[in-house]
């Protein structure tokens, strides 16, 4: 399972415990997010993730066995697998299928100047916010009011949690994964958005969007009932944090998906 941009796989933790019964489970962070260390901007680009990415599956196969393997992904960590060349062709693990939950992206000229308008407006919302707090509740409180509305009960304490630490001068806490690492992602998301082929997904594929009808606060959604080789489904009233607004229905869409497969 993978994660979006400039937050921690540890902030989905009310989606991905309720598969620790019935499922191996393996999480990981992107470069440069979590529980990782900050290394040189230079290497934080897609190119770089999607590769990490196809060596985190790789390794868990090889150490574990090929046994069936589902991938997770939202947002960033779904637009890397869509561009691997080799996720779920079988020469990295055998992935045998994707539940991507609301991934960035579209049919070219549908959305195009919404999604690259969003684009530049995260951006720039990631290059002014602050980055430094005096400690967690400050920024959980500002979470819960900004975009963490609809989450389940203590969601902004978990985000604050998995996405600060503290400051190495000792004087609170910073983000995880600098802001300008988080805005240079959004600066080039557009130019391999427009890379995805649609028509060609590479093993069976659910996509479950967010609410595609709302305002949205982080990344648009857009309904991808057209495109025929797409199951698509989304989940009413939630945002792009979904996962941690309705884990529920979430799981619920993502194990019909997977029993309609023959994969549970």
């Amino acid at each position: 399972m993978g994660h979006g941009n400039g937050l921690a796989v540890d902030l989905y933790y009310p989606f991905w415990s309720r598969f620790l019964d019935d499922f191996d489970v393996f999480v990981y962070d992107l470069r440069n997010h979590g529980w990782n260390a900050v290394g040189p901007r230079g290497g934080h680009n897609v190119p770089n993730m999607i590769r990490d990415q196809e060596q985190v599956v790789e390794a868990v196969s090889a150490r574990y066995g090929r046994l069936p393997t589902i991938g997770v992904f939202h947002s960033l960590s779904a637009l890397t697998a869509l561009l691997s060349d080799s996720l779920g062709t079988g020469r990295t693990g055998d992935l045998s299928a994707w539940i991507l939950f609301d991934p960035p992206l579209y049919k070219p000229r549908m959305g195009e100047a919404e999604f690259d308008k969003s684009a530049d407006r995260s951006a720039e919302l990631a290059r002014r916010r602050t980055d430094r707090f005096r400690g967690e509740s400050e920024f959980s409180e500002l979470l819960h009011h900004l975009v963490l509305s609809r989450a389940v009960p203590g969601a902004a304490d978990l985000m604050a949690s998995t996405v600060l630490r503290k400051s190495a001068d000792g004087r609170g806490v910073e983000l995880r994964c600098p802001r300008e690492y988080e805005a240079q992602i959004f600066s080039y998301a557009r130019t391999y958005a427009f890379l995805v082929d649609l028509g060609n997904l590479r093993c069976p594929t659910k996509v479950i969007g967010s609410d595609p009808t709302m305002t949205f606060a982080y990344m648009p959604s857009f309904n991808l009932s057209h495109i025929n080789t797409v199951d698509y489904d989304f989940i009413p009233d939630s945002t792009h944090f979904l996962q941690v607004e309705y884990p529920a229905e979430c799981v619920q869409r993502m194990c019909e998906f997977l029993e309609g497969r023959g994969l549970l």
